[in-house]
């Protein structure tokens, strides 16, 4: 990845680009799986602290609001003055609240420490996103789809890894994980030098920006609608990322390992979806890709309020490799709509799924106390169905055959 390799032949400069791809889905790993043994420990620091639902969402909420505010706006400053360093500054806030984490005595220290890991994520995610697109060679649902599914094999490995390792040791042993956020800042480093040379590269071709062809308030509904089924696939995952292990004890009675297991099942699951989704967006388009993956989903969470524990697992895994392909076609399928913008596009949709995430754990939360976490279940089966607004969403790509 250093900066030489871009003078390299045609066959050597793709290799150098998957290498990029890889290392900055790798990267996405080791951070998703640091914020996911946030979720994946609720159930412990519930016991530690005598936490109630609201609290824990509380917790959510201030992680996801913390990225959600900032990243839109760190993606708005990025696309005029890029930062190639700023990833593994970035990683740093991140391992500052993981240790925090591991030690904080009180509740108010866990909640600097989600917001420590929601600034480095705020850091993150938008300009890895533009070193996708930049290493893609213009296939964006794939290097969309490498990228994102390093961040949801590292999400699926967090409760694994908690199950293992943290519940058996206690809160202390979260420290341990501080080794992968310094592997991370030393591949984002890495990363770094590519993306400056890069940056040269391009300011030398001197390249017109781009322009969407379509009117400003066709664009403007478009995100609109994009916006909604954000909101929708957040909302419904806030349900089963933070509470899943809570349905599967409050109602099979089983126990928190075994719990945790189920939702490292999940997330594998949204995992593999995550592979499809961009390949095949490439190939038949973004917009078909959105519909199959949010109105897919609909009759599957339907069903399962009412399923026995097997076909729980069984729904969620179908529920998880279904809607997991939507978010990178939503992110490129935008980024398609507002040409140039990578950067903002990229931060705001990032930014506001992480704060539907946030948003949805609290209030969730909330009503699981009043009401109980089985009616959140029932409640939430029907989010999906917000879906059918992409029949609104206009033709921005080519026609596919």
């Amino acid at each position: 990845m250093q900066a030489k390799s871009l003078t390299l032949p045609a066959g050597a400069a793709q290799n150098t680009a998957f290498m990029v791809l890889a290392a900055i889905s790798v990267s996405h790993l080791l951070n998703d799986m640091i914020q996911s043994l946030i979720l994946a420990i609720y159930p412990m620091l519930k016991d530690n602290y005598a936490l109630s639902f609201a609290q824990i969402g509380l917790i959510t909420l201030v992680y996801q609001l913390t990225a959600s505010i900032l990243q839109p706006l760190i993606g708005y400053f990025t696309d005029r003055r890029p930062q190639p360093h700023s990833l593994p500054i970035g990683m740093g806030f991140t391992l500052a609240g993981l240790v925090l984490m591991s030690q904080a005595a009180q509740f108010h220290w866990l909640l600097l420490a989600a917001a420590l890991v929601g600034i480095g994520s705020s850091v993150f995610h938008p300009e890895s996103s533009r070193v996708a697109r930049m290493a893609s060679g213009g296939r964006h649902g794939l290097a969309q789809s490498l990228f994102q599914v390093g961040g949801n094999l590292g999400s699926s490995l967090g409760p694994l890894l908690a199950a293992l390792i943290i519940l058996p040791r206690g809160q202390g042993s979260i420290a341990w994980f501080s080794v992968a956020a310094i592997l991370a800042m030393a591949i984002l480093y890495r990363v770094g030098v590519w993306y400056g040379a890069q940056r040269m590269a391009a300011a030398a071709r001197k390249s017109e920006p781009r322009t969407s062809t379509l009117p400003r308030g066709t664009v403007l509904r478009a995100m609109s609608v994009l916006a909604l089924l954000v909101f929708a696939k957040y909302f419904y995952l806030a349900s089963l990322n933070s509470y899943y292990t809570f349905y599967l004890i409050d109602r099979f009675g089983i126990g928190i390992r075994d719990a945790q297991l189920y939702l490292f099942l999940f997330l594998f699951a949204v995992a593999a979806g995550t592979v499809l989704g961009g390949p095949i967006g490439d190939r038949i388009g973004r917009k078909r890709v959105i519909g199959i993956s949010m109105l897919g989903v609909v009759p599957f969470a339907l069903m399962l309020p009412y399923a026995s524990l097997f076909w729980t697992a069984v729904l969620t895994v179908v529920i998880g490799l279904i809607l997991a392909s939507a978010f990178s076609a939503i992110l490129v399928y935008a980024t398609e709509l507002v040409p140039g913008k990578v950067g903002m596009v990229a931060g705001l949709f990032f930014g506001f799924a992480f704060g539907m995430g946030g948003i949805g754990a609290a209030a969730l939360g909330k009503l699981a106390d009043h009401t109980s976490i089985g009616y959140v279940y029932h409640l939430c089966s029907f989010l999906p169905l917000l879906g059918l607004l992409m029949f609104f969403l206009p033709d921005v790509e080519p026609k596919h055959h």
